[in-house]
């Protein structure tokens, strides 16, 4: 497979993208943090292409990116009050919220009872996601290998792996979001990443307070 290289500021690289990903294709491009490669959210068969892809573990699930909060309800249920709050204080952002999974979500995304989202700080991702729906995105690496932070390192380790790599310059992250679990009586932190424990746990606090 030849993989394409498109700079996001391409009048080309939403049309092209969402023809592949319709297609149920893979598709690279910059996030806040790291490069991510994603596909429909709701394809089972382009799941399975990213862990092909990355060579990664299928038991491990595939996060889920969306354009905005509202859209919370096309993948996960039962989403508790605490969740919405930490959304609406950090996100768009680097925080993963774990939420209960939606039935429409395959299992080659998630195995589990739970599905992890994130709303990207990043205005052309999130312009991709508002045009094609929820992507189920991890970092465009091949498992075990450094996240990549620009559309070149993606290149390095995926070509020929996937058709298309936006080019948006070098992620200003390069840290991961902080994964905060919401699906028990209690919140935990299972991941420290770019948001810091403390300002999760103050945020709890004020949240309970009010």
């Amino acid at each position: 497979m030849q993989t394409k290289i498109i700079p996001t500021s391409s009048p080309d690289a939403l049309p092209t993208a969402l023809k592949l990903l319709r297609a149920g294709e893979l598709i690279a491009f910059p996030t806040d943090t790291v490069y991510g490669i994603g596909t429909l959210a709701f394809n089972a068969d382009g799941a399975a292409k990213i862990y092909a892809a990355k060579e990664r573990p299928p038991d491990k699930a595939l996060p889920i990116l969306l354009a905005d909060s509202k859209d919370f309800e096309k993948v996960a249920i039962n989403i508790p009050e605490i969740a919405i709050k930490l959304a609406k204080a950090f996100l768009p952002g680097a925080l993963t919220l774990i939420l209960p999974k939606h039935s429409d979500i395959p299992n080659a995304v998630s195995s589990l009872d739970t599905v992890g989202l994130r709303i990207p700080d990043h205005d052309f991702t999130r312009a991709l996601l508002r045009a094609a729906g929820p992507m189920a995105v991890t970092s465009a690496n091949i498992s075990g290998e450094n996240s990549p932070v620009s559309a070149k390192e993606v290149y390095a380790q995926l070509k020929g792996k996937l058709p298309l790599i936006l080019d948006g310059g070098t992620s200003s992250g390069g840290i991961p979001s902080t994964v905060v679990d919401c699906t028990g009586k209690d919140v935990k932190i299972l991941r420290e990443g770019t948001i810091k424990k403390n300002d999760i746990i103050e945020a709890i606090s004020i949240a309970v307070r009010k």
